[in-house]
């Protein structure tokens, strides 16, 4: 069995320590063989924060695939904003910013979603959707195909609808054909799992809350997932983790069993 830990929206400059420990804590007792990343790692860019962030996930104790988010360009550095959107980021995770991790059970790529000239929303464009579906079909069948974005490809409220991934139509019925399983993403600190409808082969949209900001939804705690895959089994639990501030913890709050289709 592989297990990923999904993360996202860290927002590092508005991080709760207290939470930053839990998660750490949770790294450490289920010592995951990949920790993804998908994106708002820090809060304004800056090299303090990023820097933080880096010192903390190299407490995970596993390989790190990171993509960038809004938050990981500076927003009210213009210059910096335009000239070396990533130079920060660069910096603490790498000049890699699609970055893909290959192992015998596992096949994680990573989309730059992130656009200079866009405040917040995302994008994806036609040579990022056929270099993912290159990948793609390449895996093997005992491998999970997962892309990592950071904005959603699907929505369960209507009011989230404008946070959409720009290109995610394009995107999901390419890279389900392709063989894509899941697509990972985070941006509106919302957890679910959304299948998505229509396509060539079942996919499932995979939600991150924030993972250890203060920057939380009304009701809805600070979260991760937790992704089990067994090729022999032919299933992978998603289960989401929910800090749970009173017992100083993350705790399993839900576990959602999907059938990636195979030949």
């Amino acid at each position: 069995m592989s297990v990923v830990l999904h993360i996202s929206d860290t927002h590092f400059g508005t991080e709760v320590p207290a939470v930053v420990e839990a998660l750490v804590q949770l790294a450490a007792q289920q010592r995951p063989d990949l920790v993804v990343l998908s994106g708002d790692i820090t809060q304004r860019a800056r090299a303090v924060q990023f820097s933080a962030a880096r010192a903390f996930v190299d407490r995970l104790g596993a390989p790190v695939l990171a993509i960038p988010g809004n938050h990981d360009i500076p927003l009210f550095d213009l210059w910096a904003r335009v000239s070396a959107p990533h130079a920060r980021y660069a910096a603490a995770f790498g000049t890699e910013l699609e970055p893909v991790h290959r192992s015998a059970k596992l096949l994680v790529v990573g989309v730059n979603t992130t656009r200079a000239w866009r405040h917040k929303h995302g994008e994806v464009s036609l040579p990022q959707i056929e270099r993912v579906a290159r990948e793609l079909e390449g895996a093997g069948a005992e491998q999970l195909r997962v892309v990592v974005v950071h904005q959603p490809v699907a929505v369960v409220r209507a009011e989230d609808a404008v946070h959409r991934l720009r290109g995610h139509r394009e995107a999901l019925q390419r890279w389900a054909s392709a063989g894509a399983d899941l697509v990972l993403g985070g941006h509106i600190h919302l957890p679910y799992i959304a299948p998505i409808e229509g396509l060539a082969r079942p996919l499932w949209a995979v939600q991150a809350g924030t993972a250890v900001s203060s920057r939380v939804r009304p009701g809805v705690p600070q979260s991760v997932n937790l992704l089990r895959w067994d090729p022999a089994a032919g299933g992978c639990l998603i289960e989401r983790w929910d800090h749970a501030a009173a017992q100083g913890r993350f705790v399993r709050s839900t576990t959602t069993e999907v059938r990636p289709a195979r030949a």
